[in-house]
């Protein structure tokens, strides 16, 4: 079996910083305010894992201006996002998109279309314009179907690769989180730990997120011989508020659960303060399990066990996917038109112990 290379992902967890850091450290970023000690940690880390490195010298973006003969090499890679300043996740996603375009000595230009139609066509037409466009990456804040635009469904052979969602054909590349996988870890990890009577706090029910983490929940529940029980399960809204309602919620039961799975930190701080306000300490008495791995997760008290929403190996893989479309003839891309999901690994810290 291909030995799988190390990821940033990897480095942020085994330096205990976040991947954000890990960018800044890597691309040797002045201007970010980061200790020598942590830039130092970064690095070593890195290093021993094996990771690549990203490139230090400026690209090829041009050709030899003494050689007209050879066609100009396409090193533009155009990125459309609907949203990114909402939320942390997309631009994580932009950072690994650079580093992969700049490792194959390309630039990313990213437009932010607010999922407006004109907006989008007037972007696509002012990049095919562009004679060294690439290709394009069709992204979206959270994943979901999409109902692509004409310019892309009819892009007279321009490679596209759509990231974070996808469409009812499935009929170009496709790279999205492994959330159902994610659902499932985060819910056998509690298992392994001796807990059986596990609360699951959702989020919107009608996103794709919160139908993949609760059937990975479920799925873990039935390879572990566990049933199911509807009043272990509530739904919420992603934010801190309704994970300290469910949280109050849940422990009323008349069998409480013995550890909580959030399907995000923020709900998993509001269930954390929820069980201190009864009484009841992390992870002594329940244990906490979030997703996402944000930023926000490494500083409550105790640090959160959460899963890794692995938004910059997924604008890597983008990347990756459009460059490796782009080397073939147009009439091979249809045999590599596939689903990747990224997988979302465990992250454990301190709130999760055996009962």
């Amino acid at each position: 079996m291909p030995v799988r290379r190390p990821t940033m992902t990897d480095v942020a967890k085994a330096a205990g910083v976040s991947q954000s850091t890990v960018s800044m450290v890597l691309n040797n970023m002045t201007g970010a305010r980061l200790s020598a000690e942590t830039r130092s940690r970064v690095l070593g880390v890195a290093m021993e894992l094996g990771y690549r490195l990203p490139r230090r010298e400026a690209p090829a973006l041009l050709p030899a201006p003494a050689s007209p003969d050879p066609a100009p090499r396409r090193s533009l890679i155009g990125y459309l996002v609907d949203e990114i300043s909402t939320s942390p996740h997309p631009v994580v996603s932009v950072d690994g998109a650079r580093d992969a375009a700049w490792e194959h000595d390309c630039l990313v230009s990213v437009i932010v279309t607010r999922s407006n139609a004109d907006q989008e066509a007037a972007a696509i037409a002012a990049l095919r314009a562009n004679p060294m466009l690439l290709g394009i990456v069709y992204s979206t804040i959270f994943t979901r179907e999409v109902t692509l635009p004409a310019a892309l469904t009819d892009a007279g052979g321009l490679p596209v690769v759509l990231l974070n969602c996808h469409d009812e054909r499935h009929r170009l590349p496709t790279i999205v989180p492994g959330e159902v996988g994610g659902g499932h870890a985060a819910t056998e990890h509690l298992i392994a730990m001796g807990h059986t009577r596990i609360g699951f706090i959702n989020g919107e029910p009608w996103m794709e997120a919160a139908k993949d983490r609760l059937k990975g929940y479920r799925r873990a529940l039935a390879t572990a011989d566990l049933p199911f029980d509807p009043a272990l399960v509530r739904d919420g809204d992603w934010m801190s508020g309704t994970g300290f309602e469910a949280t109050l919620s849940l422990m009323r039961e008349a069998r409480p659960p013995t550890a909580l799975f959030c399907a995000n930190d923020l709900m998993a701080l509001g269930a954390m303060e929820a069980l201190a306000q009864l009484g009841l300490k992390v992870p002594e008495d329940v244990s906490l399990m979030g997703y996402d791995d944000q930023e926000i997760s490494r500083h409550t008290h105790p640090p959160l066990t959460t899963m890794v929403l692995p938004n910059y190996e997924m604008g890597r893989a983008a990347v990756e996917a459009l460059l490796a479309a782009a080397d073939l003839p147009q009439t091979q891309r249809a045999a590599r038109r596939h689903l990747i999901k990224i997988d979302c690994p465990l992250v454990a810290r301190q709130t999760v112990r055996p009962r």
